[in-house]
Protein backbone atom coordinates (compact mmCIF):
# COMPACT_ATOMS: atom_id res chain seq x y z
CA UNK A 1 0.00 0.00 0.00
CA UNK A 2 1.52 3.27 -1.13
CA UNK A 3 1.68 6.20 1.11
CA UNK A 4 -0.20 9.27 -0.08
CA UNK A 5 1.77 12.38 -0.71
CA UNK A 6 2.12 15.07 2.27
CA UNK A 7 3.28 18.36 2.11
CA UNK A 8 7.12 19.18 3.22
CA UNK A 9 6.29 20.43 6.32
CA UNK A 10 3.87 17.19 7.69
CA UNK A 11 6.67 14.99 5.99
CA UNK A 12 9.32 17.11 8.72
CA UNK A 13 6.77 16.24 11.38
CA UNK A 14 6.09 12.67 10.31
CA UNK A 15 9.91 11.72 10.57
CA UNK A 16 10.49 13.95 13.76
CA UNK A 17 7.44 10.97 15.33
CA UNK A 18 8.98 8.35 13.63
CA UNK A 19 12.43 8.97 15.10
CA UNK A 20 10.87 9.89 18.92
CA UNK A 21 12.30 7.51 21.47
CA UNK A 22 10.67 9.24 24.95
CA UNK A 23 8.93 5.66 25.73
CA UNK A 24 12.38 3.92 25.95
CA UNK A 25 15.03 6.87 26.94
CA UNK A 26 13.08 9.14 28.91
CA UNK A 27 9.88 6.97 30.01
CA UNK A 28 7.34 7.93 32.79
CA UNK A 29 7.54 4.58 34.44
CA UNK A 30 8.75 1.90 32.88
CA UNK A 31 10.81 1.58 29.78
CA UNK A 32 8.57 0.51 26.83
CA UNK A 33 9.50 -3.51 26.40
CA UNK A 34 10.44 -3.55 22.86
CA UNK A 35 11.78 -1.67 20.36
CA UNK A 36 9.75 1.87 19.55
CA UNK A 37 7.86 1.92 16.33
CA UNK A 38 5.45 5.00 16.55
CA UNK A 39 2.12 4.26 14.14
CA UNK A 40 0.80 7.18 12.88
CA UNK A 41 -1.34 8.89 9.40
CA UNK A 42 -0.78 12.42 9.50
CA UNK A 43 -2.67 15.05 7.02
CA UNK A 44 -3.51 18.44 5.82
CA UNK A 45 -6.78 17.98 4.47
CA UNK A 46 -8.52 14.96 5.78
CA UNK A 47 -11.69 15.74 7.74
CA UNK A 48 -11.87 12.67 9.50
CA UNK A 49 -9.55 12.04 12.80
CA UNK A 50 -9.46 8.94 14.24
CA UNK A 51 -8.42 8.93 17.59
CA UNK A 52 -7.37 5.75 19.17
CA UNK A 53 -5.78 4.15 22.18
CA UNK A 54 -2.51 2.91 21.08
CA UNK A 55 -1.34 0.14 18.24
CA UNK A 56 -1.53 -3.56 18.78
CA UNK A 57 0.87 -6.24 17.97
CA UNK A 58 -0.49 -6.60 15.02
CA UNK A 59 -0.15 -3.44 13.68
CA UNK A 60 3.76 -3.01 15.45
CA UNK A 61 4.47 -5.83 12.86
CA UNK A 62 2.45 -3.51 9.76
CA UNK A 63 3.13 -0.47 10.63
CA UNK A 64 -0.33 0.60 9.38
CA UNK A 65 -2.70 1.70 11.96
CA UNK A 66 -5.74 -1.05 12.33
CA UNK A 67 -4.68 -3.88 9.86
CA UNK A 68 -6.10 -6.10 12.75
CA UNK A 69 -9.81 -7.71 13.58
CA UNK A 70 -10.45 -4.54 15.54
CA UNK A 71 -9.91 -2.20 12.16
CA UNK A 72 -12.41 -4.35 10.61
CA UNK A 73 -15.07 -3.95 13.08
CA UNK A 74 -14.09 -0.01 13.21
CA UNK A 75 -14.61 0.17 9.31
CA UNK A 76 -18.03 -1.61 9.55
CA UNK A 77 -19.21 0.94 11.90
CA UNK A 78 -17.93 4.04 9.94
CA UNK A 79 -19.25 1.76 6.70
CA UNK A 80 -16.22 2.57 4.78
CA UNK A 81 -14.22 0.20 3.19
CA UNK A 82 -10.32 0.20 3.31
CA UNK A 83 -9.46 1.50 0.79
CA UNK A 84 -11.16 4.77 1.78
CA UNK A 85 -10.04 4.15 4.91
CA UNK A 86 -6.30 4.02 4.18
CA UNK A 87 -6.39 7.61 1.96
CA UNK A 88 -4.78 9.78 3.80
CA UNK A 89 -6.84 12.65 2.06
CA UNK A 90 -9.56 11.56 3.76
CA UNK A 91 -8.91 9.98 6.92
CA UNK A 92 -5.80 10.85 9.30
CA UNK A 93 -5.26 8.19 12.34
CA UNK A 94 -3.65 9.64 15.62
CA UNK A 95 -4.11 7.51 18.82
CA UNK A 96 -2.96 8.51 22.49
CA UNK A 97 -0.16 6.14 22.04
CA UNK A 98 1.87 5.61 18.95
CA UNK A 99 3.72 2.33 19.92
CA UNK A 100 2.56 -1.32 20.69
CA UNK A 101 2.60 -0.72 24.45
CA UNK A 102 2.97 -4.64 25.36
CA UNK A 103 1.11 -7.20 27.23
CA UNK A 104 -0.83 -6.96 30.55
CA UNK A 105 -0.43 -10.64 32.56
CA UNK A 106 -3.98 -11.51 31.12
CA UNK A 107 -2.95 -10.97 27.49
CA UNK A 108 -4.33 -8.27 26.77
CA UNK A 109 -2.99 -4.85 25.83
CA UNK A 110 -1.65 -2.61 28.21
CA UNK A 111 -2.67 1.11 28.30
CA UNK A 112 -1.00 3.75 25.54
CA UNK A 113 2.06 4.82 26.72
CA UNK A 114 1.76 8.23 28.88
CA UNK A 115 5.12 10.00 26.87
CA UNK A 116 2.90 10.41 23.31
CA UNK A 117 0.43 12.78 24.25
CA UNK A 118 2.10 15.33 26.36
CA UNK A 119 4.95 15.47 23.98
CA UNK A 120 3.14 15.21 20.73
CA UNK A 121 -0.71 15.40 20.65
CA UNK A 122 -1.60 19.59 20.43
CA UNK A 123 1.57 19.69 18.07
CA UNK A 124 -0.02 17.52 15.53
CA UNK A 125 -3.57 18.23 16.04
CA UNK A 126 -2.60 21.75 15.26
CA UNK A 127 -0.74 20.56 11.94
CA UNK A 128 -4.38 18.82 10.73
CA UNK A 129 -6.96 21.95 10.26
CA UNK A 130 -9.07 20.34 7.89
CA UNK A 131 -10.59 17.96 10.74
CA UNK A 132 -13.97 18.19 11.40
CA UNK A 133 -14.88 14.78 12.68
CA UNK A 134 -12.89 13.20 15.56
CA UNK A 135 -13.60 9.26 16.53
CA UNK A 136 -12.42 9.51 19.72
CA UNK A 137 -11.89 5.65 20.58
CA UNK A 138 -11.91 4.21 23.76
CA UNK A 139 -11.31 6.60 27.34
CA UNK A 140 -7.80 8.19 26.97
CA UNK A 141 -8.98 9.93 23.62
CA UNK A 142 -12.35 10.86 25.01
CA UNK A 143 -10.97 12.51 28.02
CA UNK A 144 -8.04 14.47 26.36
CA UNK A 145 -10.50 15.52 23.33
CA UNK A 146 -13.58 16.32 25.45
CA UNK A 147 -11.99 17.28 28.58
CA UNK A 148 -14.82 18.35 31.45
CA UNK A 149 -17.39 16.86 28.68
CA UNK A 150 -16.41 13.41 29.06
CA UNK A 151 -18.28 11.93 31.40
CA UNK A 152 -16.90 9.75 34.63
CA UNK A 153 -17.25 6.13 32.75
CA UNK A 154 -16.80 5.18 28.86
CA UNK A 155 -20.40 4.12 29.32
CA UNK A 156 -21.66 6.90 30.08
CA UNK A 157 -19.63 8.87 27.80
CA UNK A 158 -20.33 6.82 24.63
CA UNK A 159 -24.42 6.70 25.67
CA UNK A 160 -23.95 10.80 25.76
CA UNK A 161 -22.87 11.13 22.45
CA UNK A 162 -26.02 12.99 21.15
CA UNK A 163 -25.20 16.25 23.68
CA UNK A 164 -21.44 15.66 23.19
CA UNK A 165 -21.92 15.93 18.99
CA UNK A 166 -23.92 18.50 19.06
CA UNK A 167 -23.66 22.54 19.59
CA UNK A 168 -20.00 22.93 19.82
CA UNK A 169 -17.56 24.56 17.95
CA UNK A 170 -14.32 23.18 16.19
CA UNK A 171 -14.20 19.78 15.38
CA UNK A 172 -17.26 16.98 16.24
CA UNK A 173 -16.14 14.68 18.95
CA UNK A 174 -17.78 11.32 18.18
CA UNK A 175 -17.27 8.94 21.60
CA UNK A 176 -17.09 5.24 20.76
CA UNK A 177 -15.84 2.06 22.38
CA UNK A 178 -13.23 0.51 21.09
CA UNK A 179 -13.67 -1.77 18.46
CA UNK A 180 -11.95 -4.60 19.87
CA UNK A 181 -13.53 -8.06 19.77
CA UNK A 182 -13.26 -8.24 23.71
CA UNK A 183 -15.66 -5.82 23.50
CA UNK A 184 -18.18 -8.09 22.23
CA UNK A 185 -19.74 -8.41 25.72
CA UNK A 186 -20.53 -4.90 26.28
CA UNK A 187 -21.73 -4.14 22.45
CA UNK A 188 -24.18 -6.89 23.36
CA UNK A 189 -25.09 -4.98 27.11
CA UNK A 190 -25.35 -1.92 25.16
CA UNK A 191 -27.39 -3.01 21.88
CA UNK A 192 -28.48 1.02 21.72
CA UNK A 193 -25.12 1.35 20.43
CA UNK A 194 -25.27 -0.33 16.92
CA UNK A 195 -28.54 0.26 17.17
CA UNK A 196 -28.72 4.22 17.48
CA UNK A 197 -25.45 5.72 18.23
CA UNK A 198 -23.97 3.74 14.53
CA UNK A 199 -26.20 4.62 11.96
CA UNK A 200 -25.60 8.45 12.79
CA UNK A 201 -21.78 7.48 12.87
CA UNK A 202 -22.23 6.56 9.27
CA UNK A 203 -24.09 9.65 8.83
CA UNK A 204 -21.33 11.64 9.50
CA UNK A 205 -18.74 9.76 8.04
CA UNK A 206 -20.30 10.31 5.12
CA UNK A 207 -21.04 13.82 5.13
CA UNK A 208 -17.41 14.23 5.75
CA UNK A 209 -16.00 12.26 3.39
CA UNK A 210 -18.51 14.28 0.77
CA UNK A 211 -16.73 16.90 1.83
CA UNK A 212 -13.03 16.06 1.54
CA UNK A 213 -11.28 17.52 -1.59
CA UNK A 214 -10.50 15.67 -4.46
CA UNK A 215 -7.33 13.49 -4.54
CA UNK A 216 -6.41 15.06 -8.14
CA UNK A 217 -6.53 18.27 -6.38
CA UNK A 218 -3.13 17.54 -3.65
CA UNK A 219 -1.14 15.45 -6.12
CA UNK A 220 -2.65 11.93 -5.40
Amino acid sequence: MTQDPLPPSLVALEAEVAGCRICRDAPSGKPLPHEPRPVVRISATARILIAGQAPGVRVHASGLPFTDPSGDRLRAWMGIDETIFYDRAQVAVLAMGFCFPGHDAKGGDLPPRRECAPAWRARLMAAMPAVELVLAVGRPAQLWHLGPRAAASLTETVADWRAITTGTSGPTVFPLPHPSWRNSAWLKRHSWFEAEAIPELRRRVAAALTHAPERDSIGN
